[in-house]
């Protein structure tokens, strides 16, 4: 009896699946495209940005990588050369290197024979000239990740009022769909500005803290460098 039962439940179920389950699919075969035209002209400043985004994060990212890569005996040889004279061959192994630390040793190299005040201060100008290459682009990736969710929200706003002026008009004829479809438009451009947003956030970041590695190593690089200008003075 108990096994009569079940059989009748479950074929129950069937055919109950089988009458529901092709609406059920039809509701959930959209694409990430038919969303994005829902959402309104919004969308088209929001795609924008977020291709800015992923260029500027690739560009920054490839040209922060290229600055970071140093000969672990760069200065070896630079402190070499130096007392041996060659100061020459300093600033050929420095432009040999192309990057912001060698950039910064040859500006000091070039100096050398002037007062140690002038050679220092002429390192730290090139370190500031490089820190600023190095941080081209990141203010607009910042206005970016606040920005792009600013602009999801007014698509908020402006789906919002739509959906209740279209209820406003409909009178006593009032359908569900009217509200809906504004809300729909309302949250797909919500979560694009988010989307855009949150990644250009997480890539600034990213990079900030990429520069500051690279900062930090030529402050290092820069100590060590006014420290062999003062080994022949204390010999």
């Amino acid at each position: 009896m108990i096994f009569q039962i079940l059989t009748a439940i479950s074929q129950g179920s069937i055919e109950a699946a089988a009458q529901v389950g092709a609406p059920v699919k039809s509701e959930l075969s959209f694409s990430l495209i038919d969303m994005a035209f829902k959402g309104g002209w919004l969308m088209i400043p929001l795609f924008v940005l977020s291709v800015l985004t992923v260029y500027l994060f690739g560009e920054r990212w490839w040209a922060i990588r290229k600055a970071s890569q140093i000969d672990e005996n760069f200065m070896r040889n630079i402190h070499d050369y130096v007392h041996e004279g060659k100061i020459k061959a300093a600033v050929n192994l420095c432009q040999s290197q192309e990057t912001p630390i060698a950039r910064l040793i040859e500006k000091g190299i070039e100096r050398i024979g002037r007062p140690l005040t002038d050679i220092q201060t002429a390192v730290e100008n090139t370190g500031n000239v490089e820190v600023a290459r190095l941080e081209k682009g990141l203010p607009f990736l910042a206005t970016i990740a606040g920005g792009a969710p600013m602009i999801g929200f007014l698509g908020t706003v402006i789906g919002m009022i739509q959906a209740f002026y279209n209820m406003s008009q409909a009178g006593n004829n009032l359908d569900i769909t009217l509200l809906s479809g504004g809300i729909y438009t309302a949250m797909v451009t919500t979560v694009a500005g988010l989307i855009v947003g949150i990644a250009a956030y997480f890539g600034y970041n990213f990079l900030v803290a990429r520069i500051d590695n690279i900062v930090y190593k030529m402050e290092s690089y820069t100590i060590e460098f006014m420290d062999l200008l003062h080994e022949p003075a204390n010999k």
